[in-house]
């Protein structure tokens, strides 16, 4: 195990992914910050903008870029990370964790592997380049991968998932509004959410022959962070097989748990968990997966990846309980 100190870089640190790396970083036992990069708020204390850090750190945003460190983290929005790294050039003993979209996919990921752990660890600890997954990706990810490694994808599959407003990011859309978001709920993305792409990709890497639809209906929640999604389909296997083999597949997943309680986005908000919910009704798998949109539908899911990077305990720094009232 190496227990070095890793100096951390992080681009593009005025949003929510930052904010939530930030308050993961600041008091992992072998991460020390070297610098947040934001153009628009260099100089600034970064308590100013994330302002529940203030009396955690004394850190300012720079606009200027180190590469003498270990770890980078992109936050950027889609399609930046790509642009980022054909202008900066990074050396090859920095590990690049990047937080957007661009390097998710095979046909665009060049040398990035994609980054859930509890379907790809062993490349992940091996990799100097990490694809974090998207949000409701993980959580649908996680709910399905099981099926996939038995091959019991033998029909379509039916998800239906609502997440909170800091899914769509911290600039101001009409969709974001408070007046418009309360006492709200609207459907969004129908049969056509971004996140799908990876999913079938991850499907079919543990399942090749597996060419069902993926029908996935979103919602926008009237809530600030948090994703639940619920995902049935038909399957052969009885329930008993179906819990057993859940517990047997996430045996080594540290933050995904099998409950036998139907869960709740409470249960998981502000930890890196996924709790998962799994029986058979009437023929059919029926899956529950909750987890946090911004921790390990995000930045704590990119911290998990910079400890397998690193050769870390995979659990280091994210111990983190939920608020449950």
């Amino acid at each position: 195990m190496n227990n070095r100190t890793a100096k951390i870089g992080i681009i593009g640190g005025a949003g929510y992914t930052a904010g939530e790396l930030l308050r993961i970083l600041l008091y992992h036992p072998y991460a020390k910050i070297e610098f947040v990069h934001s153009q628009s708020n260099a100089g600034k204390p970064i308590s100013t903008v994330h302002t529940d850090l203030i009396g955690e750190t004394t850190l300012h945003f720079t606009h200027q870029i180190s590469t003498d460190i270990d770890v980078l983290f992109l936050c950027m929005g889609h399609g930046k990370s790509r642009e980022f790294l054909q202008q900066n050039t990074m050396p090859n003993s920095v590990k690049i964790i990047d937080l957007s979209t661009d390097y998710r996919l095979k046909q665009d990921a060049e040398n990035f592997v994609y980054g859930l752990p509890e379907l790809n660890k062993i490349a992940i600890s091996r990799s100097r380049h990490i694809a974090n997954p998207g949000c409701f990706a993980t959580a649908i990810q996680l709910a399905l991968l099981p099926l996939a490694a038995k091959e019991w994808l033998c029909s379509e599959v039916h998800l239906h998932g609502i997440t909170g407003s800091t899914g769509a990011g911290q600039s101001p859309s009409e969709t974001t509004h408070f007046s418009w978001r309360n006492n709200n709920v609207a459907v969004y993305k129908a049969f056509t959410h971004q996140h799908l792409d990876e999913v079938q990709q991850s499907l079919q890497q543990l399942q090749p022959e597996f060419k069902h639809a993926v029908n996935f209906i979103p919602l926008r929640g009237n809530f600030s962070r948090g994703i639940l999604i619920s995902a049935y389909t038909d399957v052969d296997a009885s329930e008993k097989e179906l819990q057993t083999w859940y517990q047997e597949y996430y045996a080594d997943a540290p933050f995904t748990l099998i409950t036998q309680e139907e869960p709740d986005m409470k249960q998981v908000v502000n930890t890196n968990k996924c709790v998962l919910y799994v029986k058979k009704i009437n023929g059919k798998a029926f899956i529950i997966s909750v987890i946090d949109n911004l921790l390990k539908g995000a930045s704590g899911q990119a911290v998990q990846n910079m400890n397998l990077v690193m050769g870390f305990p995979e659990n280091t720094g994210l111990h983190l309980k939920a608020i449950g009232f």
